[in-house]
């Protein structure tokens, strides 16, 4: 058994999700557990070198985590040919330039979503990546989680019989930040800075539709700027200029109906800060970040509707737990290791940049559906891509 080396370009992790996600939950981690077992038997282990404008603030990230490698110039890091990945979680408006620059450099890519601000630079990279002959992959984590790991198995064994709906909700309240600090980054709330709901949330509902029920084929959206000023995390009052929530309906592909409210302007009254309600002809189910419930149609009680009396159901008491049967790591985690195994040694990674660009714009077309007010169909991205 060798140890093969792989160096990762780690653009943008003075982040939030960059930092905690990313980092220290998949890289670190990685590490921590002596790398990733290849097919073969070879371990591989990850190697990155740490990037971000802010020398000070990526320096004290690198010596808190035992990291020797850090840089503020991207272009010397994508010159270094020892160095096969590069990984972006800059802000969205940052990261077109910086993919395009390690593509063109011959490095493999890795990035969060979106992969770009519109779905014509989306497109773009997805074509670069192809003619370059690199791999490349995007972050589609909900995947991962173990609620919806639970939900593919139910999914899988036949139990709903024919889909008929998908019900999503979530979102949570973020402090406007005057009486008590934002828990999000307050470009996340200007336009002018790549913000908005439905820009960030809408891709991940395209790929979490798409590899779980079937391809998004048209959506109606209204998005809502509920609140309209905030502060920042200088303190200063700014106005909200993008969308804090989305009501979006999809129509997918062999007829099931979708909807998702998306806000960060709800108190939540519900187990998690996403739930996913799935029914079909024989069954039902409720899954969340971690927990997934079902409810099949012989254990269905049979309700009437009578306001006049108390309700004489236990609407809960008819579901059943979907037993762990697994141990669920860290989604994040998962996929990092998937997409290294495929840089190393080609096993499939079928989240491509061109589905980092059909996330793109489905989130995009949500906003034409908004600002027009009308349903929108989705056309098929891959014959753009030749």
């Amino acid at each position: 058994m060798a140890t093969r080396r792989i160096g990762i370009i780690m653009n943008g992790v003075t982040g939030r999700m960059g930092m905690n996600q990313h980092l220290i939950r998949s890289i670190i981690a990685i590490r921590e557990q002596g790398g990733v077992k290849l097919p073969d038997g070879d371990v591989l282990m990850p190697d990155p070198i740490l990037v971000g404008r802010n020398a000070q603030k990526i320096e004290a990230l690198a010596r808190a985590h035992g990291i020797t490698r850090w840089s503020t110039d991207l272009e010397s890091c994508l010159r270094n040919q020892e160095d096969e990945i590069y990984f972006d979680a800059q802000t969205t408006k940052q990261r077109y330039e910086s993919v395009s620059a390690a593509i063109r450099a011959g490095k493999h890519i890795y990035c969060e979503k979106p992969t770009a601000t519109d779905t014509q630079e989306a497109l773009a990279l997805a074509v670069q990546a192809r003619q370059a002959g690199i791999k490349h992959g995007v972050v589609q984590d909900k995947l991962f989680l173990p609620g919806l790991l639970k939900l593919k198995r139910v999914i899988d064994s036949g139990f709903f019989g024919r889909i008929l709906s998908v019900r999503g909700e979530f979102g949570y309240w973020v402090f406007e930040g005057d009486w008590q600090p934002g828990q999000r980054p307050s470009w996340n709330y200007r336009q002018e800075d790549g913000g908005g709901i439905i820009v960030d949330m809408v891709c991940h509902w395209r790929y979490v539709l798409a590899n779980l029920f079937g391809e998004v084929q048209a959506l109606s959206c209204l998005g809502a700027t509920h609140i309209p000023e905030r502060v920042d995390e200088q303190g200063q009052p700014y106005a909200s200029t993008a969308d804090d929530a989305a009501y979006a309906t999809f129509e997918l592909a062999g007829g099931i109906i979708a909807h998702f409210n998306s806000s960060w302007c709800v108190r939540v009254y519900r187990d998690e800060l996403l739930s996913i309600q799935v029914d079909g002809t024989h069954g039902s189910a409720v899954a969340g970040l971690r927990e997934c419930k079902v409810q099949s149609r012989v254990n269905t009680p049979k309700a009437v509707w009578n306001p006049d009396i108390p309700n004489p159901i236990d609407f809960y008491a008819n579901w059943q737990d979907v037993p762990d049967n697994a141990i669920f790591e860290n989604a994040f985690k998962v996929q990092w290791e998937m997409f290294l195994k495929h840089v190393a040694c080609d096993t499939p990674f079928p989240w491509d940049l061109l589905a980092g660009a059909r996330g793109v714009q489905v989130a995009e077309l949500g906003l034409r559906s908004w600002q027009e007010r009308r349903w929108v169909d989705v056309p098929d991205l891959a014959a753009e891509l030749s």
